[in-house]
C-alpha cells in the first residue's frame, strides 16, 4: 500500500475468504507493520467474539495484538474521539458481526485520510453475502480474497461449512453462530452442503460426510 501512503491518501483494504483461511493473520501482519512504520493503529473487534481472548485479536495459528471490543461502530466512532492524537490506521477484525452503519463510517474514515484495514467472512454457512462485507468489497481500494483448505478434497476453500461434532443440533436458521473447528470446516464448492439450516451435518470421517 506504499503508493496510498506516500501520497497521503486515506485507504480502504478487505481482507475477505471462508473460515480458516488467513484472514485475521493477514490482519495482524499489516496492523504490525504500520505500528514498525510508527503510525498511530488502533484496532476493534465485536465484543460477541470471546472465542480465544476477551480483549485480544487472536488468529486460529495464536498470532495477537491488543484491539478494543466494542458492541457496534457508534462505539469505534466515540472510541476515537477519545483519543489523545488523531489516528493514522483503523483495524477491524470480524466485521461480518457489525451492522450496515459501519459502511459510512469506513468511507468517512478513508476521506479524511485514515488507512481502514477490515478482515472479515465474505459468505455465511449457507453461501451467502455476510453482513456488511459485499458492500465494502464494492467500495474498497484494495480487496484480498483469502482461501483455506477443502477437508474433504484438499482443493482451495472458499466456503465456511457449519458442521456440530458429537451429532448435536446445529441451531436451526441461527446465522450467527461464533465457533472455531468445533462447529466450522474449510469446504471448497464441490464440496460445500448447502441448506444446513434444515439439516444436521455432522463431522466428516473419511472423506464421507453425514447429513442427517
Amino acid at each position: 500500500m506504499e503508493p496510498f501512503r506516500l501520497m497521503r491518501m486515506g485507504v480502504i483494504e478487505i481482507i475477505c475468504g471462508p473460515m480458516f483461511s488467513g484472514k485475521t493473520e493477514e490482519l495482524i501482519r499489516r496492523l504490525r507493520r504500520a505500528k514498525i512504520a510508527r503510525q498511530r493503529v488502533v484496532v476493534f473487534k465485536p465484543s460477541l467474539d470471546n472465542r480465544y481472548d476477551e480483549i485480544q485479536i487472536v488468529s486460529h495459528s495464536d498470532q495477537r495484538i491488543p484491539s478494543i471490543p466494542v458492541e457496534d461502530p457508534a462505539m469505534m466512532e466515540y472510541c476515537l474521539t477519545q483519543l489523545a492524537l488523531p489516528v493514522e490506521v483503523i483495524g477491524i477484525d470480524e466485521a461480518q458481526f457489525f451492522d450496515s452503519s459501519l459502511i459510512p463510517l469506513v468511507e468517512n474514515w478513508a476521506n479524511s485520510g485514515i488507512r481502514v484495514v477490515a478482515a472479515g467472512l465474505d459468505q455465511d454457512y449457507l453461501g451467502q453475502p455476510f453482513g456488511p462485507i459485499p458492500h465494502l468489497l464494492a467500495i474498497a481500494d484494495m480487496v484480498t480474497k483469502q482461501y483455506a483448505v477443502c477437508v474433504l478434497c484438499g482443493a482451495p476453500a472458499t466456503k465456511s461449512q457449519r458442521v456440530w461434532a458429537n451429532h448435536q443440533k446445529t441451531p436451526s436458521g441461527e446465522k450467527i453462530l461464533v465457533g472455531a473447528h468445533d462447529a466450522y470446516e474449510a469446504r471448497c464448492r464441490g464440496c460445500h452442503v448447502r441448506g444446513v439450516d434444515k439439516a444436521v451435518v455432522v463431522a466428516s470421517h473419511e472423506n464421507e460426510t453425514t447429513v442427517v
